[in-house]
């Protein structure tokens, strides 16, 4: 049996009230000559008689054809939906006095199913609810931070079997599930999308294209049939395994020889809404409750604006420490800065704001709009096209330098202190079990701390440090007069220090190996760094990666993974260790 007559054989199914073959039509959009086909071979094959009546055949089809159960996919951040992400899932967003995923339950179980599973990460605990209101089953994705919807997909794949798959951020204006589906689909919608990677053909198969501005909306519900999920299964335990796929979305476990092995199920875009951006639920329902953000209204009391006046909400890359989105205002675009997770115990905020007060005007960096030394929400000016500094153009280095020289040259003092030693003690007891991960950290540590006397000898002059003066926070833009500038940004870890700890960072963050950091030390003293602040340097890399090594470990224990960065950075604790005591050695024996 092929597509049309599937199509077909399913209208009859639903619909028993059928005058003629225009009715098939007008249902399928098949043309009448393909309408007609498809009718003589149904008949042909006893599946119905001539005036449209269902055969034992077609019952039994039917029959191991009806849907069983559903996967609801709730895991993840919903990063694009600032400002309010941070508080509420995605899927328990309110639409017209409707949550969304109570909605798509609710509409499955009108359709007859109520074995329903739901993948949950993020803010886990918001969906227990679910449990007694739905009487649906709850599976935890402990990886939601590190690991895409492929891998919550791939948790419940033994349960897949004449199965819907679906996300729970959609809005769904009709009911589209069925108690009767005869073979499996994938939806997509008739909205073209560039970013998206599957065009539908004429034989209602998704072949897989790239960079085509004809492709079609993935919609991202599906519906897999017990033959065609033991590709699936097979696919999402390959794929699963496979760290290449980490970040990838379960539809590419549905690709085999460049196209999916469903067909296309095409649906009115009108019927069907995604809801990724805060201005696409305000677009959709802008008297919805999820709407309602604190974060916003501080910023109307900053501008003295309307919510409606803030526009083009756009979320930035994810920092190691805090999130940030981009916004606007009568054409202006702002940047607001919200703390991450845990953020309130490693970064004291007045700390931070006093800093700002000490270089204020000095050309540094662009003073706040607004920052909070409660909360840590700030507000700055949108810098005109941005780029970080690369770590590896020797034109950006030089200038990286020359900037933290002038920094350094400055003396500033404030009247807080970094203690670099206190702060590895301190994310170590951030550390739930109070255990490191790593086999050999009391030896590491033991080896860190002896460091301290040579350090502390030759540290002879301590001000203002930047601490975290790494090449994404050297930002170069363009100014007013279209000439490129260069400011440093970031100032959350400042304090009193002793500032050749700002070149150790650099170092460190850039994974520089040792030719790259001799380089480096080079450029910022012109040649003339004694060799006595050299091997000085050397220690604070060793002493930084620990610290920072610790404050990996503490991050993690919130979820969130830094891939080889943490690794990288106990490898520096370890083996600047053993390249400081040797220069240490071969110093005083000269």
């Amino acid at each position: 049996m092929n597509i049309p007559e599937f199509d077909i054989l399913k209208e009859i199914g639903d619909n028993r009230n059928i005058v003629n073959q225009r009715f098939f039509a007008s249902k399928t959009n098949y043309s009448l000559g393909r309408v007609n086909k498809a009718i003589k071979n149904l008949i042909n094959n006893s599946y119905i008689t001539n005036n449209f009546q269902l055969l034992p055949k077609s019952h039994e089809l039917f029959k191991q054809s009806k849907p069983r159960n559903a996967v609801i996919l709730a895991a993840g951040y919903g990063m694009r939906m600032v400002p309010i992400g941070r508080d509420i899932p995605k899927a328990l967003l309110e639409v017209d006095g409707e949550i969304l995923i109570e909605r798509i339950i609710k509409q499955l179980h009108s359709s007859g199913i109520t074995d329903i599973t739901i993948v949950v990460g993020y803010k886990k605990e918001m969906f227990e609810y679910l449990i007694d209101a739905y009487d649906v089953n709850l599976v935890v994705n402990r990886e939601y931070s590190s690991k895409n919807n492929l891998h919550s997909l791939a948790l419940v794949k033994d349960i897949i079997s004449n199965t819907y798959i679906i996300p729970s951020d959609i809005w769904l204006s009709e009911n589209i599930f069925s108690k009767l589906e005869l073979y499996s689909w994938y939806m997509i919608s008739n909205n073209k999308q560039a970013n998206s990677n599957v065009h539908i053909n004429r034989n209602k198969e998704l072949v897989h294209v790239t960079n085509d501005s004809s492709n079609n909306y993935m919609v991202g519900v599906s519906y897999i049939n017990k033959k065609d999920s033991i590709s699936l299964k097979n696919n999402l335990s390959t794929l699963d395994k496979n760290i290449d796929y980490n970040n990838s979305f379960w539809e590419d476990a549905l690709f085999t020889k460049g196209k999916m092995f469903v067909y296309a199920r095409l649906i009115d875009s009108n019927k069907v809404i995604e809801i990724n951006t805060y201005e696409q639920l305000r677009d959709l329902d802008c008297n919805s409750n999820s709407l309602h953000s604190n974060v916003l209204n501080l910023i109307c009391n900053v501008f003295d604006c309307e919510i409606k006046d803030i526009s083009n909400i756009q979320v930035l890359k994810k920092g190691m420490t805090n999130r940030s989105f981009l916004f606007e205002i009568e054409n202006i675009k702002y940047i607001m800065r919200i703390p991450g997770e845990g953020t309130d115990k490693l970064i004291n905020r007045q700390n931070e704001y006093d800093v700002y007060l000490a270089i204020h005007d000095l050309g540094f960096c662009d003073s706040p709009i607004y920052l909070d030394p409660k909360t840590g929400y700030k507000i700055t000016k949108y810098l005109n096209n941005v780029r970080p500094a690369n770590a590896f153009d020797n034109d950006d280095v030089i200038k990286c330098m020359s900037l933290l020289r002038e920094f350094h040259s400055s003396h500033l003092q404030v009247s807080h202190e970094f203690d670099l030693f206190k702060q590895i003690d301190f994310y170590e007891s951030l550390w739930p079990d109070k255990q490191s991960i790593y086999k050999d950290y009391k030896e590491t540590k033991a080896n860190i701390t002896s460091l301290k006397n040579f350090i502390d000898k030759h540290s002879h002059s301590k001000s203002l440090t930047h601490i975290d003066a790494v090449p994404d926070n050297f930002l170069f833009y363009i100014d007013e007069n279209g000439s490129e500038q260069l400011q440093l940004t970031d100032w959350e870890y400042s304090g009193i220090q002793d500032p050749h700890v700002d070149i150790a960072m650099f170092c460190i963050y850039s994974l520089y190996d040792r030719e790259h950091i001799d380089s480096l030390i080079d450029i910022y003293f012109k040649s003339k760094c004694p060799q006595v602040i050299r091997i000085k340097i050397y220690c604070y890399i060793a002493i930084a990666g620990l610290l920072w090594s610790n404050w990996c470990e503490y991050k993690l224990s919130l979820g969130i993974e830094f891939g080889e960065y943490s690794i990288k950075q106990y490898r520096y604790a370890k083996e600047y260790y053993r390249i400081a005591k040797a220069e240490m050695e071969n110093y005083y024996e000269t």
